[in-house]
Order: structure tokens, then C-alpha cells, then sequence
């Protein structure tokens, strides 16, 4: 187990959880829909992960999503286990007060929202982040709690910003200097012999983003959790609880679980609509994303796996040529930004007050 800072240890065995679940169906609820967002984050974002590998043939495409299960998996458990300052971060950042019924049921509000948001921007074709849609659905909520900008921890917000220039910025730069210093090192090798290389290469890659991808959004959704079982208890913050190993389990099952469904739209809209990629280029995107995931993680920084991948791809094929990115996929990424924070964040807020009245 890992200490998320420095709390008072809660007690949150698995016992008592289904204890708590049993007799607080607020609780379950807010149980049920992170589940259910965790399930659908594995669905449509995960296959992030191996786009590029299955569109340059180097793994087909059912071994492929089976492999990112299992590193979703791992990415989850493995990285909480040693720092789960994402976590951290995600729990820390908003402030639902010290009254911790109103805090269970606004948290559960902030859960809804997203489903809400996430269908409603759907339909009207509206491209979304499942990471960005929780952060503005956990602001939205802690406002309406606390009436106020007392709801925001502004010194654990501002990673959030860090996170949008990270994904974007750093992405695309590590993208376009590893896929250079590949280009320049094997300028005058066999092709042949290179291709080879990189097809293992690049499964190593989609590996590495499979796992990171875990890493990353898992700890988001275990931080929620986490919120649910302390505000049942009573401890209106999380300012350092241990999380349990099998917390951990069903969010890494879960996720895995809606991993293995498929994606095969969202594969081929990656890997291939944005820029065609070779094998080496591919192993570069993969890399290059993973490795500003894994800094991002490590220093609590929440980003969109989603659009840490899509820019490290951009970074590639600028290598080649900027005319051959699609930059009709930067616009869908900046359309999440201006719709979602405020979108899904006022939808929480009205949906926080309703439930609270209700309840």
C-alpha cells in the first residue's frame, strides 16, 4: 500500500466497504457510475494505446487490444503501488466541505454530469475527454457545495493547466525529436533489417502507452473512489489515506475489462486518419507518449492520454512534413478544451444543487 500524503489512516477494508455499500445507496451509486466511466474510459481510450501499432501491421488487431488489457491492468496497480501522486492531486484539488452527506451526494452528482455530458456531446459530435469531463465535473460539484470559490484548491488546479501544455507542447516535441534522431541513425542501415527491429519495437511501445495510459487515468478514477468511502466515513478530505490493494484490483479489472471490448473505430481514426505512419514512426509516437505520461505521473500531473498520444503522433509526421498531419484533430482538441471544462463543470453545478435538495 501507498500513503497519498499525510492522513490519518481510513479504514477502508473491503468488509466495510460492502458494508457501507449495502446500507448508503448514495454510496453505491457513486460506486456504480465511477465503474461505469472507468469501463468506458478502457473502451474509448485505451485503444489510444495500440492505433498506431495495429495500423502499421505490426500486431493484429484482437492480440493487440488483449495486450493493452493486460497493461492497462498493470499500469494501474504496478504505478499506484509506487506513486500515486495523480491520485493525489485529483482528490486534493477540489474542496466539498466539511458537511460530508452533502459532500456523498455532490460527489455523486459530479459522476452523473459526466454521463450526461459525455452522451449529450455525442450527439451533437462534440469531441470529448473522459480525464477532462471528471476534473470539470469535480470542480462543478465542489462549487455548488461550498457556494463558492472555497470549492477550488487553486495550488493543485493549476497542474491541471500544466497538463493541457504537457499533452500538447511536450508531446508533440518528443514525438518529433526521437522520430528525428531515428531518422538521422538509420539513414544508411538495410530497411529491411530496421523494420524488423522496430516491429518488436513498436509492441514494446504500445505496451509502454497501455501501461501508462493506466497509470494515469486509473489513478484518476481510484482518487473519486477513494473520495466516495472517506466522505461515508466521515472525513470530509483526502489529506493522506492508504489506498487499499483492492481498490486498486477493481479499477484495474474494470478498466481492462472495457479495454478488451474493442475500439477499432477509434484505432483507425488514430493511427490512421491523422497521419500515415511507418514502423519506426509509430515506435516514436508510442515512445514519445509514454514518456510524457510517465512524467506527468510521477509528478501528480493529470493529463489526456487521449491528447498526449494524438500530439506525439503530430510531432512524427512533422518530421516528414507538416502537410501531412491532419490539423483537423488539433481543432477537436481544442474543442474539447473550450467546451468541456465549462460545459460538463455547469452541468455538475445545477446537477449538485438539484441533488442536494433532493436528497
Amino acid at each position: 500500500m501507498h500513503l497519498l500524503g499525510e492522513w490519518n489512516v481510513l479504514d477502508v477494508t473491503l468488509g466495510l466497504f460492502l458494508q457501507e455499500l449495502a446500507s448508503n445507496p448514495i454510496l453505491a451509486i457513486t460506486v456504480l457510475l465511477t465503474l461505469g466511466v472507468i469501463f468506458v474510459n478502457g473502451w474509448t481510450d485505451a485503444p489510444n494505446a495500440i492505433a498506431t501499432a495495429v495500423t502499421t501491421r505490426t500486431i493484429n488487431i484482437r492480440p493487440a487490444i488483449i495486450m493493452s488489457a493486460v497493461f492497462n491492468f498493470l499500469g494501474v496497480l504496478i504505478m499506484t503501488l509506487v506513486n500515486s501522486s495523480v491520485a493525489s492531486t485529483i482528490s486534493n484539488m477540489v474542496d466539498f466541505g466539511t458537511n460530508t452527506d452533502m459532500a456523498l451526494v455532490a460527489l455523486c452528482a459530479a459522476l452523473f454530469s459526466i454521463v450526461v455530458y459525455s452522451v449529450g456531446a455525442s450527439i451533437f459530435g462534440i469531441p470529448t475527454s473522459e480525464s477532462h469531463s471528471l476534473i470539470a465535473g469535480l470542480t462543478g460539484a465542489a462549487l455548488a457545495v461550498q457556494g463558492g470559490l472555497d470549492g477550488v484548491n487553486g495550488e493543485e488546479w493549476i497542474k491541471v493547466i500544466y497538463g493541457l501544455v504537457l499533452s500538447l507542447a511536450l508531446g508533440f516535441a518528443l514525438g518529433w525529436v526521437i522520430c528525428k534522431l531515428l531518422t538521422i541513425i538509420c539513414a544508411n542501415m538495410d530497411r529491411r533489417r530496421t523494420n524488423k527491429v522496430f516491429k518488436y519495437a513498436q509492441i514494446f511501445g504500445a505496451a509502454a502507452m497501455s501501461f501508462m495510459h493506466g497509470a494515469q487515468d486509473g489513478q484518476k478514477f481510484i482518487g473519486v473512489l477513494l473520495l466516495g468511502v472517506a466522505f461515508c466515513n466521515g472525513q470530509p478530505d483526502l489529506v493522506g489515506a492508504v489506498i487499499p490493494v483492492w481498490l486498486m484490483l477493481i479499477c484495474s479489472v474494470t478498466m481492462g475489462v472495457g479495454t478488451s471490448v474493442g475500439g477499432e473505430k477509434i484505432i483507425k481514426s488514430v493511427g490512421m486518419d491523422m497521419v500515415k505512419l511507418e514502423t519506426f514512426q509509430g515506435f516514436s509516437a508510442d515512445l514519445a507518449g509514454a514518456i510524457c505520461i510517465l512524467l506527468s505521473t510521477l509528478t501528480g500531473i493529470p493529463v489526456s492520454t487521449t491528447h498526449t498520444k494524438t500530439s506525439a503522433i503530430m510531432g512524427v509526421g512533422a518530421v516528414k512534413r507538416l502537410s501531412a498531419i491532419n490539423f483537423s484533430v488539433v481543432k477537436d482538441m481544442m474543442l474539447t478544451w473550450v467546451f468541456t471544462f465549462p460545459g460538463c463543470g455547469l452541468i455538475s453545478f445545477v446537477m449538485a444543487k438539484l441533488f442536494m435538495m433532493v436528497f
